[in-house]
């Protein structure tokens, strides 16, 4: 028994415990837990104390039932703050399969979590941490790193949040696969240990060896890939390939053409739609040059080398191209920049940043700035981010004040097709997302008191296994009634793009 076991599992009723805050409403701001140097034993009493406010058997709790919010009217009003003319496309890549109908879920998954009681255990949560929302980049020392990659929901809250979504994400992507009940069952809960496991582990840790710790991918292909069957390795080392092919000279060839002699972004829309489409030509000329004041502004939230490399370029083209799922309708720009001369390019995106899902259910973000909220999360979760990575606030062609994150669009960045992987893959790949997800919790939150929480033993294993098969139920569910929705004519939906 190791000393985040041995805490009095009394311990909230104990003389001068430390137990968990009361649950916050949603008139104050959230922040994760704060630096307030408790002792080990301490750190473990609080994870003990836990216990009591929210039993582990009771992570299976799917929240709401017969009162629970109408998901369709959730998407509706979420689709009211966003682009109308692409809001159907979102309907559309949603209705695909329950899996990507999940993808776009965050709200409604947000809304029922809010519903149950939490531990009190509060980390920086990605927000939206599902099996796609991990995968390849590079840092700017060019090493190639497998991390969280998406943060537009990020917030302080409960850290078994997090968890249940990432572990519903592979139950329901192993139901697509074809994976029966038992073998999924394993998988499931094989994914829960691993988070469980690795967050014990870093709870003996020093705060240095946790904020250091990263998957480096070279590294662990040289350790592990032994380990894996032949075919496996195959897959990997060509999504490796493929991660380091995806460079801004990549991007740069891909996305533009060169028209009358000046290099511009190739239309295709609706994923890519070019200014001079949706303004004319005269005004988008115009307002690419008011953008290049846009870059310099926003450079005044980069360190001061990237600020200075930043600043030796300037916008020569703009457009705005559709990304993700659940992205799908906010407003996302790609920005051309040229340095030195036409062979000195560099694209950025400058990608709408709204009020997380999160905020209505655990408080406002202390940053005012939603730009900046997304970006100090990363921060936060990542081992390490853009070099390019910031934040503005700024005027969209339609004048309306918006903020906006912005960094490249490609820097090495891969991502896994969850949609064919084989139960051994989903296994490993599954573990890796979880181990991804400890590591960003313990760098955010009270990794002894978590540890303490969840045990040595698998009952918490067992408890989120059973909220991820009657979580994947629900989203079935919902995903016929966005496609009945669809189908009765209360909702447009465009497919296949």
């Amino acid at each position: 028994m190791t000393d985040i076991d041995r805490a009095p599992t009394d311990a909230v009723l104990a003389p001068g415990a430390i137990g968990p805050a009361p649950p916050l409403r949603p008139h104050r701001r959230r922040a994760a837990d704060p630096v307030t140097h408790l002792t080990r034993d301490e750190r473990a009493a609080r994870g003990a104390a836990a216990r009591v406010l929210l039993p582990r058997e009771a992570l299976a709790d799917v929240g709401a039932g017969e009162s629970r919010p109408d998901p369709i009217d959730l998407l509706v009003a979420q689709g009211r703050t966003r682009l109308p003319e692409l809001v159907p496309l979102r309907y559309g890549r949603m209705m695909a399969t329950p899996f990507t109908f999940y993808r776009g879920a965050a709200l409604i998954q947000a809304s029922d979590l809010a519903a149950t009681p939490d531990s009190g255990l509060d980390v920086q949560l990605c927000g939206d941490a599902h099996l796609s929302n991990f995968g390849l980049y590079g840092t700017p020392e060019r090493r190639l790193l497998f991390d969280l990659n998406d943060f537009d929901e990020t917030l302080p809250g409960p850290f078994e949040w997090d968890v249940k979504r990432l572990l519903a994400s592979v139950e329901i992507a192993a139901r697509g696969n074809g994976i029966e009940g038992k073998e999924r069952r394993r998988l499931v809960q094989g994914v829960a240990k691993e988070y469980r496991t690795t967050i014990r582990d870093f709870a003996t840790k020093p705060n240095l060896e946790v904020w250091y710790a990263r998957l480096d991918v070279d590294d662990f292909m040289k350790k592990y890939s032994g380990s894996y069957g032949k075919t496996q390795v195959k897959r990997t080392e060509s999504s490796v390939r493929k991660a380091r092919s995806h460079d801004h000279l990549q991007s740069v060839a891909k996305l533009t053409t060169v028209v009358d002699g000046q290099r511009r972004f190739r239309s295709d829309p609706p994923l890519v739609t070019t200014l001079a489409e949706l303004l004319g030509a005269p005004e988008a000329a115009r307002f690419t040059e008011g953008m290049s004041e846009l870059v310099r502004a926003y450079q005044s939230s980069l360190q001061p080398d990237r600020r200075h490399l930043v600043g030796q370029y300037r916008v020569i083209d703009m457009a705005r191209k559709v990304v993700g799922v659940g992205s799908v309708g906010t407003r996302a720009w790609i920005l051309l920049l040229e340095g030195i001369d036409d062979g000195d390019l560099l694209i950025l995106q400058a990608k709408e940043a709204q009020a997380s899902v999160l905020e209505q259910f655990l408080g406002a973000s202390e940053y005012t700035q939603a730009g900046q909220r997304v970006v100090e999360g990363q921060r936060l979760m990542q081992a390490a981010s853009d070099s390019m990575l910031g934040w503005q606030r700024s005027h969209g062609i339609d004048g309306v004040t918006r903020d906006f994150y912005v960094r490249q669009l490609r820097d090495w960045k891969g991502s896994a097709v969850i949609e064919t992987m084989l139960p051994a893959g989903m296994r490993d790949y599954g573990a890796l997302c979880a181990w991804t997800l400890a590591r960003a919790h313990a760098r955010s939150g009270d990794r002894v008191a978590i540890a303490a929480y969840l045990g040595s033993g698998k009952a918490a294993d067992e408890a989120f296994a059973s909220f991820a098969s009657a979580y994947a139920d629900r989203t079935e569910r919902d995903h016929a009634a966005l496609v009945a929705a669809v189908g009765s004519g209360r909702l447009e939906a465009i497919q296949g793009v």
